[in-house]
């Protein structure tokens, strides 16, 4: 099965907008298509962004969140957060390349330029959520 790092902003997207290429990621994720990579660190972050006001907006209720971190929590392969990396300008996206490395994903999937940028790190390549989709598409 292929392994994949999705960035917050694509699932913060797909939360929001239920008819947009990051919607349809959570939902091939849910479908089982791939095995999501993650760790504590940016489950936190997305439980954080989810509470943010700007996003509770858009009707994510605290119920909705606790459904959607649990669901994260329990039906992703978690990563220890030992490997830490400076590869990047933005500090806070070096996580994402951790992640990918431990969990050995496949992909990231992102819409951070600065990910975007680079292409790939370590055989593991970094695409959009169309691209990603077009994997799936390929892949199954």
């Amino acid at each position: 099965m292929l392994k994949a790092v999705v960035d917050t902003n694509i699932f913060i997207s797909g939360t929001i907008m239920p008819k947009s290429k990051p919607a349809q990621i959570i939902k091939a994720w849910r479908g089982k298509k791939f095995e999501l990579v993650i760790s504590k660190d940016i489950l936190l972050e997305i439980a954080e962004v989810l509470n943010s006001p700007k996003i509770t907006r858009y009707r994510v209720t605290p119920d909705k969140r606790n459904r959607i971190l649990k669901a994260i929590y329990k039906y992703s392969l978690i990563t220890p957060g030992k490997i830490k990396l400076s590869i990047l300008d933005d500090p806070d996206d070096n996580i994402f390349l951790s992640m990918a490395e431990e969990g050995k994903a496949d992909y990231i999937v992102s819409g951070d330029n600065h990910l975007l940028k680079l292409g790939s790190y370590n055989n593991i390549d970094i695409v959009s959520a169309e691209t990603f989709l077009d994997v799936l598409i390929k892949y199954h």
